[in-house]
């Protein structure tokens, strides 16, 4: 069957400036890094990536491992850019891709090299059927590898056509700002930021939304439903099909403590009565302008989906992003039920300390 794109679909889909640049992006925005590979459903998947082009989501993103296998993601979606998005659709899309966990063995497979990341773009792009990505990051920082390299590497995807632009994933405040700074001392800018980002994991907010205003930089953060914790899915139990059931999974049911799911139940009641769905809610909350504060917002929420109805739930938050003061404070009190420390809690912890080990690995070998 012959897709045709809704005529429509940009009738009502809000997009925001990206930092100080001329790109703009859809509020709310389509990642792949589940359910779009070797394992899952390909036309489940090509169903997800219509009704979100027909939703007026252009903004499609995509890193070199995600699958599983890795790089499946791309390859399938590079199967569906082929089939489906012929006529200059192409034009209408921004398709980034990142580099920086293990995507094969050895010692020039993951991290931040120029060795690294120039040949894991040149393979993304063959895995995509495309000639250049929109955007391009740097998917975590390299301990190991001076910045510079890093920075120098993402210079030359910029230079020789093969991204349109560049950015970062997952880097700290200090490390963001020392990025900033030799980005511009090599002449050229990083356009946004890629964290993750939820009501349970707030660490953007001590200080590195302040760089990115500061800096002109925009922001889409992912994991804004916490991998769905954010939702009603867990009030009755671990359903079978749920992303902690699946073998590898980036969190574990340790993360469902009797305070989360009382605070997942008191949220939903908060959701209830603005009339909207808890993960409506949650991206309503993540996309919040807060006057109190001299940041700019989040720029585009980063939503993960299973099927395509999950997506139109979601991208309809954007029908009702105004809070009263008392809403927020009805949701403030809510999170501070949580008295531990917010990295502790984070369901990231034991999945960024395992591929941080890593680091030196191939030092340590030399030893």
């Amino acid at each position: 069957m012959t897709y045709t794109p809704n005529a429509q679909r940009y009738d009502k889909m809000i997009y925001h400036r990206v930092g100080k640049s001329g790109l703009l992006l859809p509020a709310i925005s389509l990642g792949l890094w589940h359910n779009f590979g070797s394992v899952d459903d390909f036309e489940n998947a090509r169903a997800m990536i219509h009704t979100v082009f027909d939703l007026g989501i252009t903004h499609f993103d995509l890193a070199n491992n995600y699958g599983p296998k890795p790089g499946s993601a791309e390859s399938n979606f590079g199967r569906i850019l082929s089939e489906d998005f012929s006529n200059n659709l192409r034009d209408e899309l921004i398709i980034s891709t990142k580099a920086g966990y293990k995507m094969w063995d050895g010692p020039y497979g993951s991290w931040g090299s120029r060795k690294y990341l120039l040949s894991s773009l040149d393979q993304s792009l063959s895995r995509l059927g495309i000639k250049y990505v929109d955007i391009f990051y740097s998917h975590r920082p390299d301990p190991a590898t001076p910045m510079e390299e890093t920075m120098g590497a993402l210079k030359t995807a910029l230079d020789s056509g093969r991204a349109l632009y560049v950015g970062i994933s997952s880097y700290n405040p200090a490390q963001t700002q020392k990025a900033v700074g030799i980005a511009k001392e090599l002449g050229f800018k990083l356009l946004i930021h890629q964290p993750n980002y939820s009501m349970f994991d707030r660490w953007i907010e001590n200080g590195l939304q302040e760089v990115l205003t500061d800096n002109g930089i925009g922001s889409i953060v992912f994991a804004p439903l916490a991998q769905g914790l954010l939702s009603t899915k867990y009030l009755k139990g671990i359903p079978e099909d749920s992303r902690i059931k699946k073998p590898g999974a980036s969190m574990d049911a340790s993360v469902l403590t009797a305070v989360k799911l009382k605070q997942i139940a008191a949220l939903n009641d908060i959701a209830q009565k603005r009339g909207q769905s808890l993960p409506q809610l949650v991206l309503s909350w993540v996309l919040r302008d807060d006057p109190s504060r001299r940041v700019s917002p989040v720029t585009i929420a980063l939503i993960g989906a299973s099927r395509p109805a999950q997506i139109v739930e979601n991208v309809a938050a954007l029908d009702k992003l105004d809070f009263s003061i008392d809403e927020l404070s009805q949701i403030e009190e809510v999170l501070s039920w949580e008295t531990e420390i917010a990295a502790q809690n984070n369901p990231w912890k034991n999945w960024v300390a395992e591929h941080r080990s890593s680091a030196t690995t191939w030092e340590k070998r030399k030893k």
